[in-house]
């Protein structure tokens, strides 16, 4: 007897069949899987809940939005440069004059510069994109898992994505990984599509390469972490013959390639002239930014140009550390990270491991176990490699380990619900249950924020839950709604909690947080008061006299600054708001200028041209430590009249790690040669007005 390739197709299991059934169930590929009520559409209450989840994750992002300000300034600065220029758009330029771009590919700057073009430069214009992009992750996620555990697992996968504080912090704020969550789990969601359809397995994996190819557009390497894991899935699990599986791999191969290089090949054959410096490389190369600053550097630190490095610094997350933190397999759960991201790792891990088990007779194609392998894969190669790398790591970065954590929390929970009169589903619950539950406890004991009383719940929750699902097969359905409602305390409350302070807070700078943890109070370093917040260390530069250490050695009030290599690290996690006096001097015959004013470190420059719309210099880049420009390139520019201020300190200025100190080096010429001037707080040197006897 043949089988045609319809039926092939549909030999996936659906979501109703047992731990050991064999390859049946879907009628076609097609999103309309037999769900609990047997037809292929999901039951009526599910799709009032899924359009309430949708809702309630949109009011929960647009809530207070406009509170965190500019956000990231280095970034808003880049969206407002390319709102003005399309040049500036194309490459990522940190100002509308194209002097040196951001130190990531533009993708994430492009949406957020076209939603400014079409309502104006304001803070919510800017962040709009990344809550459509949260509200847009979440419901990927519901749709993939439902598709193949049900709408339940959908809706659990779902709401445990979308109040996740990392989540809630980054689906409000302007750094690129909105996008870049969004793009993996939707690759994820293409890539099961591949492996459940044995007609269009090219097609579907065609569209996985162009996803992670856009991707890497968005913040680069990091893309390409949850391709090993996506491709075995593809090549164990898929339902296409082999040599159709070996195709459709390299039609994704060749597809991301494709996708993310061609922006690449024109920034590299373009000649250096006619292009804006690449920041955050010391080559002018993308290609060295991308393997070196933004690739091998972030896994062993020696990072060139970067501020501190292993064993340097003194803002480790623990003893012996460095500089970001001490690296090991406890770092996710450590003070720093834990309260972001890891409140259901213990849960989804048991989840995931209990999963893998009840399918454990399952045949190869079956598409529960290829889902598990998706994101469970994601998930161990993505926390790996962030609890191992010596360079820059943020606590943020965390936000793409969230969809893993979800899915697998949502995929396991139901297949255990589903088998809870064994044993073999009902001790999975339970130590979800109990794991949520006690590790929520520690991470409210250490927050010490909301008092007792949550922590108790938490635990209190986790606990009877724990004890109810272990003779769930002995209970009845009234007092299983109970536990079922506990359990999903045990897991939610904290979370929400976190989720509350956070939307509730200002969060602005290059370092933040979600919840009350973190340096300075609500939103972390980046909150108010905190590293990244008004007084905090990066007011820095900005009222420093002449000939002052840039950044400063003070810790509080405007123009306090923490000192560093070459000038402390004022200006580097927060640009500071010039005074109106500032904003209206450096606008005074603006259209005399290519760029009002030059300032060491891109955030001290974002924060004069984000106040005057006007394009302002970053020398150095982000850190103050790239060759751009050299000395030499601005004595000319300053000698052809394109440049009207430079700002006395800020920034580092430095040669952090190897990295370049030419920044340093102009703002001493111009302290030598010209006229100090000073407005409001702020001091500047009028290149238009040289000392008697520069030169000479």
């Amino acid at each position: 007897m043949t089988t045609t390739a319809t039926e092939r197709d549909a030999a996936s299991p659906g979501p109703e069949s047992g731990a050991a059934a064999g390859p049946a169930s879907p009628p076609r590929d097609t999103d309309h899987f037999p769900t609990a009520d047997g037809r292929g559409r999901d039951p009526l209450w599910s799709r009032g809940a899924v359009a309430a989840l949708l809702i309630g994750t949109a009011v929960l992002y647009f809530w207070n939005i406009t509170a965190n300000g500019w956000a990231n300034s280095f970034y808003s600065a880049a969206v407002q440069a390319g709102s003005e220029d399309w040049t500036a758009f194309f490459y990522g330029s940190s100002d509308a004059a194209n002097s040196i771009t951001v130190d990531k590919p533009p993708a994430a700057l492009w949406l957020m510069a076209l939603s400014v073009r079409a309502f104006g430069l304001n803070t919510f214009a800017i962040l709009l994109p990344e809550v459509l992009l949260g509200v847009a992750t979440v419901y990927v996620l519901y749709r993939t898992v439902r598709r193949y555990f049900g709408p339940g697992a959908g809706l659990l996968a779902g709401a445990t994505l979308a109040i996740t504080p990392v989540a809630v912090l980054m689906f409000r704020f302007n750094n690129p990984d909105a996008l870049l969550v969004f793009l993996l789990t939707l690759a994820a969601w293409a890539t099961l599509r591949a492996i459940t359809s044995e007609r269009r397995a090219v097609g579907w994996m065609t569209l996985v390469g162009v996803i992670i190819g856009f991707a890497f557009l968005t913040k680069t390497l990091q893309a390409f972490l949850v391709v090993p894991f996506f491709g075995l899935a593809f090549l164990i699990c898929a339902q296409a013959p082999i040599r159709r599986r070996i195709v459709a791999s390299l039609a994704a191969i060749a597809a991301v390639v494709v996708a993310g290089g061609w922006w690449v090949a024109i920034v590299e054959l373009v000649p250096e002239s006619a292009r804006p410096y690449i920041g955050g490389s010391q080559t002018n190369s993308f290609l060295e930014l991308t393997f070196g600053y933004n690739g091998l550097g972030r896994i062993n630190g020696e990072q060139v140009g970067a501020v501190g490095g292993p064993g340097g610094g003194d803002m480790a997350g623990a003893p012996g550390g460095g500089m970001w933190g001490e690296t090991g397999i406890w770092r996710m759960f450590d003070s720093e990270s834990g309260g972001q991201i890891s409140w259901l790792i213990p849960a989804a891990l048991v989840l995931l491991v209990a999963g893998l088990w009840l399918l454990g007779r399952a045949a190869r194609t079956d598409a529960r176990r290829a889902a598990l392998i998706v994101f469970g894969g994601w998930f161990a190669v993505t926390f790996v490699t962030f609890s191992f790398m010596a360079g820059i790591f943020h606590s943020y970065y965390t936000v793409a380990l969230a969809p893993a954590i979800a899915a697998m929390v949502g995929m396991g929970g139901a297949l255990s619900w589903q088998h809870r009169d064994r044993v073999a589903g009902r001790i999975p619950l339970a130590l979800a249950a109990l794991a949520a539950g006690v590790w929520g406890f520690v991470l409210l004991t250490r927050a010490d924020y909301y008092g007792d009383w949550l922590r108790i719940v938490v635990l209190a929750a986790g606990i009877f839950a724990a004890l109810a699902f272990l003779v769930a097969h002995r209970i009845g359905k009234r007092w299983m709604t109970a536990v079922v409602l506990a359990a999903l305390v045990s897991g939610s409350a904290g979370q929400l909690a976190y989720a509350a302070t956070t939307v509730n807070s200002e969060v602005t700078g290059s370092i933040v947080t979600a919840g009350p943890g973190g340096m300075g109070g609500p939103g972390g370093m980046g909150g108010p008061g905190g590293m990244g917040g008004p007084g905090g260390m990066p007011g820095g530069a900005a009222g420093a006299a002449p000939g002052s250490i840039p950044g400063g050695a003070t810790d509080g009030g405007a123009g306090g600054g923490m000192p560093g290599g070459g000038g402390g690290m004022g200006g580097l996690l927060d640009a500071s708001e010039p005074s109106a006096e500032v904003v209206d001097a450096l606008s005074a015959d603006a259209g005399d200028y290519t760029w009002v004013a030059a300032a060491i470190g891109s955030q001290s420059a974002a924060g004069l041209q984000l106040a005057t719309e006007l394009p302002v210099m970053s020398l150095g880049g982000f850190n103050g430590s790239d060759p751009s420009p050299t000395l030499e390139q601005f004595q000319q520019y300053v000698a052809d009249g394109k440049v009207h201020y430079v700002l006395a300190s800020g920034g580092m200025g430095g040669a952090q790690m190897g990295g370049s100190n030419e920044a340093a080096e102009i703002v001493e010429w111009a302290e030598e040669n010209f006229t100090a001037v000073t407005y409001g707080d702020q001091t500047f040197y009028d290149m238009t007005a040289p000392l008697d006897g520069a030169g000479e």
